[in-house]
């Protein structure tokens, strides 16, 4: 028989009044999904009613964790051009598509009680040995990364210490640590055959597409299905590497055109390399979607404001803030979730449809 409620209100009468164990109580008041959505409801009711709070240090001392998780952002590598603005001091940017996740990040930790710390990273730094050994956060949530192949050293030593963490990138059965990302292969082939049915047979790929690149790689992977389901053998000579930057995006446009290519639309990798396409598109007296159809990637705030504004892929970042979160969660309480896979959406704008 359970205890009437007394004093102080505690999880124990909140599990008494709602019909359902203190435990029950506890993951429901930490925004745990195993427990049921109007399960959750009502136990936050009855919290309300009865003044109830969370005592966050008593929940620590039980469970030996902080309740805060890491947020770790990596910079991308500087391109020449930021070497020069910053006058030779060593540095990269954040791509603004991880700044956009933040949000959603943020928001799905709050919804379950947990305090997120941010730290923004450089690959050379020993990010990957601080935060263990400094007990400042339960676990990690990586965001960017640069090149995979030296970046896929940290994880490993990550999963040697018995670190939890889980990274936005890639999904693959070989990864290392849990992932979670789009589906960048089907967002390639989505790019492709919304070009293929504009009439463009010239596609070409701006992005660096091998193993230091996984995600651009499997974009130009899914661009290259629709072109051979399409009968059309894909030409080598319209790829071009470029990293996630409007300066090599641009640098990339003007080889295709330089070399002439003979290409009559772009797939950019990210909105960035896009945006800097375009620039140099337009230097060159090619009008953009008349002469040169341009699909980004990422849906970036700045892709609906270029001139003509940019046609993309959008990924979901809500539910990969959810995930993300979800996913390390677990991994906390001891299970070990899959890998998971996101779908992107197409956004039609001028740059394909003008």
């Amino acid at each position: 028989m359970g205890r009437v409620p007394t004093g102080r209100p505690t999880s124990f009468d909140i599990a008494y009044l709602a019909g359902v164990s203190q435990p029950t109580v506890s993951r429901a008041l930490r925004g745990d999904r195993s427990v049921s959505q109007a399960t959750r409801e009502k136990i936050e009711k009855i919290a309300r009613e009865l003044n109830y709070t969370v005592d966050k240090n008593a929940s620590s001392l039980r469970s030996q964790r902080s309740n805060t998780l890491a947020l770790l952002f990596f910079e991308e590598p500087a391109t020449a051009q930021d070497a020069s603005d910053s006058a030779g001091e060593a540095g990269g940017t954040i791509n603004p598509f991880f700044l956009a996740m933040l949000g959603s990040i943020t928001r799905a930790a709050a919804d379950r009680g947990l305090d997120l710390l941010i730290s923004f990273q450089r690959m050379e730094d020993n990010w990957h040995v601080r935060y263990q050994d400094s007990h400042r956060a339960d676990g990690l949530i990586l965001l960017g990364y640069g090149d995979y192949t030296l970046y896929e050293a940290r994880l490993e030593q990550l999963v040697a210490q018995g670190t939890h963490f889980v990274r936005w990138g890639s999904v693959g059965e070989d990864n290392v640590g849990a992932t979670v990302g789009s589906d960048n292969f089907g967002a390639g082939r989505i790019a492709g055959e919304h070009l293929l049915d504009l009439g463009r047979r010239r596609i070409a790929f701006i992005g660096q597409a091998d193993e230091h690149y996984p995600e651009f790689a499997e974009r130009y992977r899914g661009l290259c299905a629709a072109l051979a389901d399409a009968g059309i053998a894909p030409d080598p000579a319209l790829q071009r590497d470029a990293l996630t930057s409007e300066d090599d995006g641009h640098a990339a446009a003007r080889s295709l055109i330089a070399a002439g290519a003979g290409f009559d639309a772009i797939f950019a990798a990210s909105d960035l390399i896009a945006i800097g396409a375009m620039r140099a598109l337009a230097e060159a007296g090619l009008k953009v979607p008349q002469d040169v159809a341009v699909v980004g990637f990422d849906d970036i705030p700045s892709a609906s404001m270029t001139s003509p504004p940019l046609t993309t892929l959008k990924q979901d970042m809500p539910q990969a803030g959810e995930l993300l979160v979800d996913t390390l969660v677990a991994q906390l309480d001891g299970s070990a979730p899959p890998h998971r896979t996101l779908p992107t959406r197409l956004i039609v704008r001028a740059s394909t449809a003008g």
